[in-house]
């Protein structure tokens, strides 16, 4: 069958996969009595629901297997004489994102665009259950457990290490998290610690190929920074391609098709944020490779689109930006954003812009803001071996110069990690540490949130502070606020009511209950409990409904 996978028919295709759950449950087996009876009342009109059986079998019986360290088994199975003589039909990239499944919710990771669109009701992580089935349903299967959900650092509860990372909000770790910078990576946006890592592991023969995001430079003017293009990488320089960060949508699993008909590649580092590596966990043993890494980046707040991502930058600094190169921006921990250029030349060293939060245009959030980010509860990227982020890094005058953050989850993790430093690509620093309370600020960011006001009924307000009384805000916050590992819970706890909040507006409240994963849920459970003005704003989005 040549017909696309219309969200209708996958719905019906999850609901067969649960008919033969329960058959096969009972019976102990896969038997041909259970398949015929699947057949028999699927095969008149529901064909294309039940055409990735063979698939769903793979998966069912091999799926528990293939995390053990990581690494994937190859079972004897030749599509070739499978009954599944057809593959399913990627969705055309220019319908997103009206023609895929999760609608204006998908963050377009990229795996609707291959024939593995077969396994979205499985995988995506904005469909059914989404985070909650991802993260609380494979931590342990990638990283041989979950993590401690009641391992929550708050200010009313004394302890001696409150100053640290603690597991509960951001992940499964087999040391503290850790500072670092790259070494001998020229043109990173930061200090080229992902880069260097996926550099290194490639170099050294770890792997055979990198899936990174590229940057689509082919038009030779430089003007494509924030255009994300999926690639294969398999020498140093296809990898170098793939330095600074993008500010839009990206997606990293469009490759996957290329991936699984390149079989010379065995061993793979597959680079990519939350949502992606979610996706790419729910398929890896699919790929049947021998060794399998994923490096991950702290993500919130996409643009939808790279044309969105440049209006925020056009309007945010007006014409300060005229004829410069972009290289790249964040928010960062002095509550302004950075922007990051040069004056297009080779030679050339890198200036910045900065901007604080507090005197962005109001509605900017509206278009440079991706649905699917408002959705999401991944923002340290849970399923990663490594980690890679810089709210919980203390602030440095420029990215260049600047420390981040690893979080090495399991023993993958601490090999890929090895063999940077021994490549002399990686420096590590001390133990990542913090100071201050950051409960307040999360909530009072909450309530001020202009998305959060519409939500709630409000008016969103169109015009920011003026500069100079931004600056001192920006200053006075800085100054008083949480630093550090601190500051990187306010950023975790605002993104995680903010979207709660989302979440609930848009699916009610036993919706959000049952996607958002269990961490999250621990999270805005206490600030329900202790913080009113969070509680109000819920009960005011709730009475919407």
């Amino acid at each position: 069958n040549s017909a696309p996978c219309s969200a209708s028919m996958l719905i019906e295709r999850e609901r067969v996969h649960r008919m033969v759950d329960i058959l096969f449950g009972k019976m102990g087996a896969y038997s041909v009595g259970a398949v015929a009876f699947v057949v028999l009342v699927t095969a008149l009109d529901r064909v294309q629901a039940f055409a990735s059986f063979p698939d769903y079998y793979r998966r069912h019986v091999h799926k528990a297997a293939s995390y053990h360290g990581n690494s994937s088994p190859r079972p004897k199975y030749d599509s070739a004489t499978s009954i599944h003589s057809t593959k399913p039909k990627p969705i055309d990239p220019s319908g997103w994102p009206e023609k895929f499944p999760a609608k204006e919710d998908c963050s377009k990771c990229g795996l609707c665009e291959t024939t593995f669109v077969s396994h979205v009701t499985d995988a995506c992580a904005f469909l059914g259950d989404g985070m909650a089935r991802n993260i609380d349903g494979l931590e342990a299967t990638v990283h041989g457990r979950r993590r401690n959900t009641q391992d929550l650092v708050w200010s009313d509860i004394y302890r001696t290490d409150s100053g640290i990372a603690e597991e509960g909000r951001f992940g499964v770790m087999t040391r503290p998290m850790q500072l670092g910078k790259g070494k001998n990576v020229e043109g990173a946006q930061w200090t080229g610690v992902v880069t260097g890592i996926a550099v290194s592991m490639l170099e050294s023969g770890m792997v055979d190929a990198v899936v990174c995001i590229a940057s689509d430079d082919d038009d030779g003017n430089d003007n494509n920074w924030s255009n994300p293009q999926p690639i294969l990488a398999r020498t140093v320089d296809d990898v170098l391609r793939g330095r600074g960060v993008k500010p839009a949508l990206a997606p990293s699993l469009a490759v996957l098709d290329e991936l699984k008909d390149s079989k010379d590649i065995k061993k793979l580092l597959f680079c990519g944020v939350g949502c992606a590596v979610q996706a790419f966990r729910a398929i890896q043993h699919e790929l049947q490779l021998d060794e399998v890494y994923v490096l991950g980046t702290n993500c919130a707040d996409n643009s939808p689109t790279p044309e969105a991502a440049k209006k925020f930058l056009s309007r945010s600094f007006k014409d300060k930006l005229d004829g410069k190169r972009v290289r790249g921006y964040e928010f960062m921990q002095d509550f302004k954003v950075h922007v990051k250029y040069d004056d297009g030349t080779d030679q050339s060293q890198p200036s910045y812009e900065r901007l604080p939060y507090f005197s962005l245009q109001g509605d900017v959030a509206e278009f440079a803001i991706a649905k699917s980010c408002l959705a999401c509860f991944d923002y340290t990227n849970a399923l990663a071996d490594v980690v890679v982020g810089y709210m919980g890094a203390p602030l440095d005058s420029s990215m260049d110069t600047s420390f981040q953050t690893i979080t090495v989850r399991n023993k993958m993790g601490e090999r890929m990690l090895k063999c940077a430093v021994e490549s002399d690509r990686l420096q590590l620093g001390p133990d990542a540490s913090g100071s201050g309370s950051h409960e307040k600020f999360a909530s009072t960011t909450v309530s001020s949130d202009n998305i959060v006001q519409k939500m709630a009924g409000g008016e969103m307000k169109s015009e920011g502070m003026p500069r100079l009384l931004g600056d001192l805000m920006a200053t006075l916050m800085t100054a008083a606020g949480p630093k550090g590992v601190s500051f990187a819970r306010y950023s975790l706890d605002y993104h995680i009511l903010r979207n709660y909040l989302h979440v609930l507006d848009v699916w009610g409240d036993s919706g959000a209950n049952n996607m958002i994963p269990a961490y999250s849920l621990e999270i805005v459970k206490k600030y329900l409990d202790t913080d009113e003005s969070f509680r109000a704003l819920a009960e005011k989005i709730k009475s919407k409904r």
